[in-house]
């Protein structure tokens, strides 16, 4: 038995600056892994109150607490306190930051395993009999231990209820549980073994953990309106859906609810969705879900204890789950999640731009419509014909996005490539001493990084190849090689001070000119490096357009995507309103354009409808790409783009600049949100379009529906004006709800005295409120 006190400390104490210098140090170093840091429904995280953090799925270790943690602080300055494995404490890096930030240490019995002696296999009679050849039981067990059978057979685990002899035990309940699901998978590899003339399984030894000390001292935190972050589905993985979750965060609420019923907590689900995590320079999206209350039923059956203690944490387990599952995208495969972003990306028009949030729900509808429908025949056929797109993209070296701007090579053409190659070259010298100066870090981030995600894989039953543990071992690296290499470079470039003669003046200041210098020079390696790399990507179309015999291939490719393009409209408006009842009201439609950046625009910082400020606010994204739209615009005003990259549509159409070259949607406005009901008196109007055809042709599939099916469909490319602060407002007509849940009506709020402080305003109306409930007269009709 593994007592936890003696394994662990009992209690971190955290003190407030510890967690604010360790927020600050990480706030850093993520927003140079990361190159935007999307939350949404950040509004869902309560300002006060006991709290539990539930977050999903696992897929980036360390990193996955560090953003959460960074996300909730910069929301509310709340301090998370996240379960960690006391394995993890003992690391000597990753257990300072760990203790500084608080984290609860919980000791898990499979990082204190050891193997056992002799060979195992189970009786055929009774699975819950296993019996040893050359064991020692009565030495090595005890009960509620458990025994681990090795990785062939996933490493299925059994608690040990009786230790019969030496060379017998009997386990709780089968491998697998009360299904036995792997018992059928253990007997068939030792069938297996004995063919080939081996006798039983190896087995490891685990001890049995008291967890009770943690839960005591997650029950404390709770009572004082503390707040937990908690990963439940036990570890980190790469896989695209849920792992079972683990039973300790229910008994983590019900109990603590259960001590004290004063203690009402709360459970939010957090979603990640990553976008290559395991690059540098990433983008991550984090989603915050509703609250979610305790059931006071459950906590009432948690207290009776036995059968009803199980069931209430089972049914609330179960509740979290489906908390869960409205913030993350659950795939069954990867080829599956592939399948669902190619569709997604074809039911964008190339005018329009979507938010990384958008992304990420657009993903989430998609893929429950396609798993609800998959046995279609239609469903089938067209999955076929976008897997045989994706080839076609493939083989040429396009991206989906680059397929429409692909025009036939003519002077214009020819000088943006021409133009787009120097810029390249300009930007390359930019970065070039930085990277020089920074490549062995990158080198040996890499190689390192790599061969531990080579261990994990090999010591997990649930990873696909290891990449959840990429980034977070690059980051760490990282930390660690940066400071011995800026030292060997200050030492150098003190050596050279010391052989050319300099002055004693100039020998001191030469390292502490080195150590200022560095940091200015990595930012700019970042910076020019990353718009660089935009500009590279962009080259691709235009390079296959200037490529003789290639503008068949282009046309038949464009050809493709437009009927896939209709195909997958057609298929989620006949589909979609078998699935959602109110589809038509409320279906996602992504919007016709960008709003302009907030800030000024300047030479690095541009105010057009492609440009933005990245997530950290550096500001500067790509660099006098402003020359793009201005030298190559080919328009009266710069504000209406150019037409050089997309050809010579009769429309003028916005360009393609490089920021749009990257692999995600260019844009994070997530207040352009297409989630409108209503009908758009502008859905015909003949008003020229700032964006192609293909912006027409999606006005004309919404306006084919709603004459077939009479119904009043939203429109997001209805005429609209940007305000003050860039955002969106619809001159369209939309159909208001004459009050709001609690019956205050839209004009008693139109009556509040906008200088009147917000706590005296919402009182007042409450207590009209209450006041119309009890039958009194009041203001409120």
């Amino acid at each position: 038995m593994v007592d936890m006190a003696a394994a662990t400390p009992v209690k971190i104490d955290s003190s407030h600056l510890s967690y604010e210098a360790s927020i600050l140090f990480w706030k850093l170093i993520v927003n140079i892994f990361f190159r935007e840091i999307r939350p949404r429904g950040a509004f869902n995280i309560p300002r006060k109150g006991p709290v539990i953090f539930v977050a999903a799925p696992h897929n980036n270790q360390f990193l996955d607490p560090l953003l959460l943690s960074l996300q909730v602080h910069r929301e509310t300055h709340r301090h998370v306190q996240f379960l960690t494995a006391a394995k993890s404490l003992n690391r000597q890096f990753v257990g300072l930051f760990s203790r500084l930030m608080g984290s609860i240490p919980v000791a898990r019995a499979a990082d204190d395993a050891k193997p056992g002696i002799g060979r195992v296999c189970l009786s055929e009679e009774d699975p819950c009999l296993v019996i040893g050849e050359g064991t020692q039981f009565t030495a090595e067990f005890a009960p509620r231990m458990q025994i681990m059978l090795p990785k062939t057979v996933n490493y299925a685990t059994a608690e040990v209820a009786e230790v019969v002899s030496d060379t017998q035990l009997r386990i709780k309940k089968e491998f697998g549980g009360d299904s036995g699901k792997r018992t059928a998978k253990v007997k068939e590899k030792l069938a297996e073994l004995r063919r080939d003339g081996q006798v039983g399984l190896e087995f490891k030894i685990l001890p049995y953990v008291d967890q009770q000390q943690m839960y005591q001292y997650v029950y404390e935190s709770l009572r004082h309106g503390g707040s937990i972050g908690i990963f439940p589905e036990g570890g980190s993985h790469d896989r695209t859906d849920l792992l079972p979750l683990k039973a300790g965060v229910s008994i983590m609420a019900l109990g603590a609810m259960a001590n004290d019923p004063e203690c009402h907590v709360k459970i939010v689900p957090v979603g990640f969705s990553y976008f290559h995590p395991h690059r540098f320079r990433s983008r991550a999206v984090i989603e915050f879900g509703s609250a979610l209350d305790v059931p006071t039923e459950f906590v009432e059956m948690y207290k009776q204890g036995g059968v009803q203690k199980r069931e209430a944490v089972s049914k609330f387990l179960d509740l979290i789950y489906d908390g869960l599952k409205t913030v993350t995208v659950r795939a069954p495969d990867y080829d599956t999640l592939m399948l669902i972003q190619a569709a997604r990306r074809l039911y964008k028009t190339p005018a329009q731009h979507l938010t990384l949030g958008q992304v990420v729900e657009l993903n989430r509808r998609l893929l429950e419509g396609y798993t609800h429908f998959k046995d279609e025949h239609r469903i089938q056929k067209l999955r076929q014909d976008v897997l045989k797109y994706n080839r076609l993209l493939r083989d040429l070296g396009l991206r989906d996005h680059q397929v429409p701007r692909a025009q036939k090579a003519n002077w214009k053409t020819l000088g943006l490539l021409t133009y787009r190659v120097g810029l390249l070259i300009v930007w390359t010298i930019f970065a070039l001493p930085g990277t020089i100066l920074n490549g062995p870090i990158f080198i040996l981030a890499s190689i390192l990084s790599r061969q531990k995600a080579k261990e994990a894989l090999a010591a997990s039953t649930v990873k696909l190849k290891g990449r959840d543990v990429l980034a977070t071992w690059k980051v760490l690296i990282s930390l660690g090689v940066a400071p011995v290499l800026y030292l060997l470079y200050a030492f150098l470039a003190t050596l050279i001070a010391i052989r050319a003669n300099a002055t004693t003046k100039w020998k001191i200041m030469t390292p502490l000119i080195v150590f200022m210098a560095l940091p200015f020079m990595n930012i700019a390696a970042l910076k020019f490096g990353e718009a660089g790399m935009d500009v590279l990507k962009s080259l691709r179309p235009l390079v296959v357009a200037s490529v003789p015999g290639q503008q068949r291939t282009l046309d038949k490719l464009r050809a493709m995507r437009e009927q896939l393009s209709n195909e997958v409209a057609d298929v989620i408006n006949d589909f979609g309103p078998k699935l959602y009842e109110d589809f038509n009201q409320w279906r996602m439609l992504p919007s016709a354009s960008a709003p302009p950046s907030s800030g000024t625009p300047g030479l690095w910082r541009r105010k057009s409808s492609t440009g933005a400020v990245d997530a950290q606010g550096l500001g500067l994204i790509h660099p006098m790409t402003w020359i793009d739209e201005r030298l190559f615009g080919w328009s009266r005003s710069a504000h209406r783009g150019t037409s050089a990259w997309a050809g010579s549509f009769e429309e003028p159409s916005h360009t393609g600049t490089p920021e749009d070259s990257d692999e995600e949607d260019a844009g994070d406005y997530d207040h352009v949100i297409g989630l409108v009901p209503g009908h758009d008196d502008h859905l015909g109007s003949k008003t020229r379009s700032r964006n192609n055809s293909y912006a027409n042709l999606q006005r004309l599939r919404l306006s084919s529906l709603a004459q077939t099916t009479g119904t009043d469909v939203p429109s997001a490319f209805s005429p609209s004006s940007p305000d003050d602060d860039g955002l969106q407002i619809r001159t369209g007509h939309r159909a208001r709800r004459e009050s709001l849940s609690d019956g205050v009506p839209v004009q008693r709020l139109a009556a509040v005295d906008r200088r009147e402080p917000f706590s005296d305003a919402t009182g007042d109306l409450n207590e009209e409120i209450r006041q119309g409930k009890n039958g009194q007269p009041n203001n409120i009709t």
